[in-house]
């Protein structure tokens, strides 16, 4: 199997899926730039643009949305893009009051199959107005589906599965991801949506990491491996529906849990699924659970800041270590280790 960027397997997923479906088009702010969405939509512009299926419509996030909710209400299977996640915010409403809301006031008779693309952008300086991983605020919403791939595979496979379902989908990706490289099939195939994968068996210890988190949970997990400690990385791949008997599964066989989040501490994904887990398999845990999330804190603009506000694969093996009882590990020993 060949070797794709992130970026460029979420580029196949748009070319694949269009081409399977006319009723597919694109309508994202800087679509046609790769300033705004890296190589995610390289080549859509020459290809469908002058059929008019991609259009890169003005600053107007609250229209793209009611447009593109209206296109699914009507027949099309639309993706939006908001280049970043930040201003998907300014159209809030059409996705809360709309979209989400159509299938069950029409009791399943009225489909709203809509993909609306968020895009994480966090660190490069840019500050607290365009570094924002507010995907917990789509998660708390009845109706939604929320996918946040962690890896290429699932980037291509999710997209690809978001646009087929005939519900409204939140995909979200993290441009900090672009450049991983993973086996992705030529082929046209979906990652089915609401399953967990896990990523790493282990018997110590349950990581349950989400988006990039995945990323810094498999550098931890080598270093951990130094110390003796084999852990096990599941990736819920779809936060909203969560796919609970998966993780639990993990919790049974190993009793202890980290979960890691690219959010907030408070009200945030990592709260939710421990949360769950206390609820539902309390009794498999051997100790409390940790989490590892970014601070309550809008993000640094300044480097330095940035350094101390994002989290690191340092920040999962002290919760892990401190999840079992073992003495901190040194932080020359993490970076030296795949990072």
């Amino acid at each position: 199997m060949r070797k794709l960027s992130y970026g460029l397997a979420i580029n196949e997923g748009f070319h694949q899926s269009m081409e399977r479906d006319e009723r597919v088009f694109v309508l994202g702010q800087g679509v046609l730039n790769p300033w705004y969405v890296g190589e995610t939509a390289r080549g859509l512009d020459t290809k469908y643009a002058p059929s008019g299926r991609v259009i890169d419509p003005p600053v107007s996030e609250n229209g793209m949305n009611g447009v593109v909710i209206g296109a699914a209400l009507a027949g099309m299977r639309p993706i939006t893009i908001h280049p970043r996640l930040d201003f998907l915010l300014m159209g809030f409403e059409q996705v809360v009051n709309e979209a989400s809301n159509w299938s069950y006031v029409f009791g399943g008779q009225q489909a709203c199959p809509v993909v609306i693309r968020g895009i994480i952008n966090r660190g490069g300086e840019q500050g607290a107005q365009h570094s924002q991983a507010i995907h917990a605020m789509f998660n708390h919403v009845p109706g939604l589906k929320v996918v946040m791939p962690a890896t290429p595979y699932d980037a291509k496979g999710l997209l690809c599965a978001a646009v087929e379902d005939d519900n409204p989908v939140i995909y979200i990706d993290d441009r900090w991801l672009y450049s991983e490289e993973g086996n992705v099939p030529t082929e046209y195939y979906k990652t089915p949506l609401g399953k967990a994968n896990t990523l790493k068996t282990g018997t110590d210890v349950t990581i349950v990491a989400v988006s990039y988190m995945v990323k810094l949970a498999q550098e931890a997990s080598m270093v951990l491996a130094q110390q003796g400690i084999n852990v096990e990385i599941v990736d819920p791949r779809t936060i909203s529906p969560l796919d609970e008997d998966h993780i639990f599964s993990s919790v049974r066989k190993t009793g202890h849990v980290v979960v890691c989040d690219s959010g907030w501490y408070t009200g945030g994904v990592a709260g939710d699924i421990a949360a769950r887990i206390v609820e539902k398999a309390f009794h498999a845990l051997k100790a409390p659970i940790l989490r590892v999330t970014l601070p309550d804190c809008p993000a640094p603009s300044a480097t330095s800041e940035e350094k101390a506000y994002y989290p690191t694969a340092q920040h999962i093996v002290d919760k892990v270590m401190q999840v079992l009882g073992r003495q901190r590990v040194p932080q020359h020993a993490v970076t030296s280790v795949g990072q």
